[in-house]
C-alpha cells in the first residue's frame, strides 16, 4: 500500500507527540516502545522504521515539549511580561497535567542519567528558556534569569509533591511573588527626574 507524500514524517510527529506526553505523565523508562506504538495505533515492529532508537525518540519528543512550552511562555511574556511568564508557568492547570506540562519539571532527574546527546539537547532548551526570561528583566540579567526559572522549575515539581492542595498553591504563588522580588531588587535604581 502506498502513502500519500508526507506520510512518513506525520506519522514520526505522531509518535513523537503522543511520546512526549507518555514521557512527561509516566517518566521515560517507564514508557515501553511497544505500549506507545499502540497508542499511536502502530505495530511494534514499525517504530524502527521512524526512529533509530528510542533515545533519538527521547530526544526529539522532549525538545518539541521544550520549544511548544517556550512559545507558550513567550506569548504570556508578550502578553504580561515577567509577571505573565511566572503565572502562565505557576499555575494549578500546568501543575495539575504533566502530560501537557513542562518536562523540565517532569523529567530534569531523569535526563540527568541519559547519553551526552539527550542532556545536550536538553541544556539548549534550558538555555533558550532562560534568554526567553532574561529578555523579560532589567539589563537581560542572564543570572538573575536562571535564578528565576530553576525557583519556577522547582516551585512546580514541589507544588506536584505534595498531597495538601491549599499548600500546594501557596507554593505556586510564593514562588511567583519571590521571582518579581527578585527581578525587582536586581533592577538598577531609577534616576531622579
Amino acid at each position: 500500500m502506498r502513502y500519500a507524500k508526507g506520510h512518513k514524517e506525520a506519522t514520526r510527529k505522531q509518535i513523537a507527540r503522543i511520546a512526549s506526553g507518555r514521557f512527561r505523565r509516566d517518566g521515560v523508562e517507564a514508557v515501553g516502545v511497544a505500549s506507545l506504538m499502540a497508542d499511536a495505533g502502530l505495530t511494534h515492529g514499525g517504530f524502527y522504521s521512524h526512529f533509530s532508537s528510542k533515545e533519538e525518540l527521547v530526544r526529539e519528543a522532549i525538545v518539541g515539549a521544550l520549544e511548544r512550552k517556550r512559545g507558550q511562555l513567550a506569548q504570556a511574556g508578550a502578553e504580561g511580561g515577567l509577571e505573565g511568564i511566572l503565572r502562565a508557568y505557576l499555575r494549578p492547570s500546568h501543575r495539575d497535567a504533566p502530560a501537557r506540562g513542562c518536562a523540565f519539571a517532569s523529567l530534569a532527574s531523569e535526563i540527568a542519567r541519559h547519553p551526552p546527546a539527550t542532556r545536550a539537547a536538553f541544556t539548549r532548551e534550558f538555555e533558550a528558556h532562560i534568554a526567553l526570561i532574561a529578555d523579560h528583566l532589567p539589563l537581560g540579567d542572564r543570572a538573575v534569569a536562571l535564578a528565576i526559572f530553576s525557583a519556577m522549575i522547582g516551585a512546580l515539581q514541589l507544588a506536584r509533591t505534595v498531597n495538601d492542595a491549599d499548600l500546594s498553591d501557596r507554593i505556586l504563588e510564593s514562588a511567583t511573588r519571590a521571582a518579581l522580588t527578585l527581578a525587582a531588587v536586581a533592577a538598577p535604581p531609577s534616576l531622579p527626574a
